[in-house]
């Protein structure tokens, strides 16, 4: 099994919330996940369908700040959905349409994206600890969450960008965090991880021809 040990200080700056643009990824331990506002659901499968169905090319659905937590919205088409902000923790995305989705500052701790297809979906400072994406496909999605813990088996990431946003120093370093996390089989043909925080995680028998694999000459991957 090969795992890689990234170790480049600070883990950085993530948006806990549309109303908290941008705070530090270490204020996770002062969240209740179990409260209302992280747990609870302000819609039903059929508010959201309904949002689907009145949507346009030019004006997609708007779900921004909704809180979705707990919900079955399996196998919907929320193709270029707003989603930021959306609290969407332990919510059913299996087989779910998020293609173009706009999930910034997104919270979809242990959320079941199973088989969802999420191609070039923005992912920016969105909080996906130990979510499962086995078999999903992010192909050319913009990637700066947190996915410690989070199981990716058989993903599809080419072309996808999970490097750091050099843009925004002043929140911190902008990254993809993947500590602990299963990327088992996982395809990173053409991935960019730059600056990728990958400690821990299982890389074994995943296509390694990502552009720029490690990033770092001291992010080695280690063999157990």
């Amino acid at each position: 099994m090969i795992r890689a040990s990234i170790r480049i200080g600070a883990i950085g700056m993530f948006g806990l919330a549309s109303a908290i643009p941008a705070a530090s990824q270490s204020m996770m331990q002062h969240v209740d996940l179990a409260s209302p506002e992280m747990a609870s659901a302000e819609m039903t499968r059929a508010d959201v369908e309904a949002a689907i169905a009145s949507a346009t090319s030019l004006k997609p659905a708007d779900l921004a700040g909704k809180k979705l937590s707990g919900l079955d919205l399996s196998g919907l088409d929320l193709s270029g959905a707003i989603l930021r902000g959306a609290r969407l923790n332990k919510t059913k995305l299996r087989d779910a349409k998020l293609d173009r989705a706009i999930l910034d500052q997104a919270w979809l701790v242990e959320a079941d994206l199973s088989r969802a297809s999420l191609t070039r979906a923005s992912i920016f400072a969105a909080q996906m600890q130990r979510a499962t994406l086995d078999g999903a496909n992010l192909s050319g999605a913009r990637i700066t969450a947190d996915l410690t813990g989070a199981r990716l088996v058989g993903t599809v990431l080419t072309g996808a960008n999970l490097s750091a946003d050099m843009k925004n120093q002043s929140m911190g370093l902008m990254r993809a965090v993947l500590k602990s996390s299963n990327l088992e089989r996982a395809i990173l043909r053409d991935a960019d991880l730059s600056r990728v925080d990958l400690e821990f995680a299982s890389l074994s028998h995943q296509c390694l021809a990502a552009r720029r694999h490690l990033g770092r000459r001291d992010a080695r991957p280690r063999h157990a």
